[in-house]
């Protein structure tokens, strides 16, 4: 059964986008016994993310991971399309998609909802923590909590220190990953951070040897599951993240490393036509819609 971590947790919670990640963050600070509302741009997109995480809820409760009945963790959930409503909760999670633009001014405007003594955190998979407190009236309240994708299932959680973030923001948030039931890794502020900059690499190199032909997507992620033990390959694992995700990492990450994390043509080629992995049924793999 599972093991009651909630006391690290604030009791009061926000997130911001209910998409697949963001949905999944809600679903963990749930189960970990948070009251938590997730804010969406408009009603469809609320009604889809209220959908997810109760779907996600009840998932947790048959498999016996969670004690609470789903009545009870559905009752702490509150979808809306207010940011006002994050003004009890003593921290946020940012969970937008991955452009510079739309996370400041996402960042920006939960800002301006908080409590003074709110925390606030970016899910961003490779932007700079730093440049982005760098846009907040209270950069030391702000850091990088970098779930991983499906959150339910992930016991890793990248917990990024930018120059501003205060000491104790560093210790609390740490806290709060243990009391998710996962495992902080903590880094500080770099392009990539320490996942998003080594699995990109990996998965670069890995789409190169299929457009130079070397070998096939499953002889390719097969040589690293059976010789190096990942429990995923490298391309069955860009369908997961999607292409057009890992597409804006390499290309953040050429422009701040440099040439080596260039995307390959086939990539490019890829996200062009709509092939973005499981989201869209298709990408190096084949997928059931």
């Amino acid at each position: 059964m599972s093991q009651d971590h909630s006391s690290s947790i604030p009791a009061v919670t926000g997130v911001l986008g209910g998409g697949r990640m963001g949905g999944g963050i809600a679903h963990a600070l749930l189960i970990a016994g948070s009251k938590v509302t997730v804010v969406e741009r408009d009603r469809e997109a609320a009604g889809v993310a209220r959908e997810r995480i109760e779907r996600d809820l009840v998932a947790s409760v048959e498999r016996g991971t969670v004690d609470l009945p789903f009545e009870e963790l559905a009752n702490r959930l509150t979808v809306s399309l207010e940011h006002e409503d994050f003004a009890t909760a003593g921290l946020v999670v940012e969970a937008v998609p991955e452009s510079w633009d739309l996370k400041v001014s996402a960042l920006q405007e939960v800002e301006r909802h908080l409590s003074p003594t709110a925390w606030l955190a970016t899910n961003t998979s490779s932007l700079s923590v730093d440049g982005l407190a760098e846009q907040l009236a209270r950069p030391a309240r702000f850091c990088g909590l970098h779930f991983f994708n499906p959150v339910p299932a992930s016991k890793l959680v990248e917990v990024v220190i930018s120059k501003y973030t205060a000491s104790e923001l560093s210790d609390l948030s740490v806290q709060w990953v243990r009391g998710l039931g996962k495992t902080p890794v903590v880094v500080r502020d770099a392009p990539g951070f320490a996942s998003s900059r080594l699995g990109v690499a990996i998965a670069i190199e890995a789409i190169r040897m299929v457009e130079e032909g070397v070998a096939s997507a499953t002889d390719i992620d097969n040589a690293m599951v059976l010789g190096y033990k990942f429990p995923v390959g490298p391309l069955a694992l860009t369908d997961i993240v999607g292409l057009d995700v890992r597409l804006g990492i390499a290309e953040y990450l050429a422009s701040t490393l440099g040439a080596r994390f260039d995307p390959p043509q086939l990539m490019r080629d890829m996200v062009a036509r709509g092939e973005l992995g499981r989201k869209s049924g298709k990408g190096f793999f084949t997928y059931d819609s």
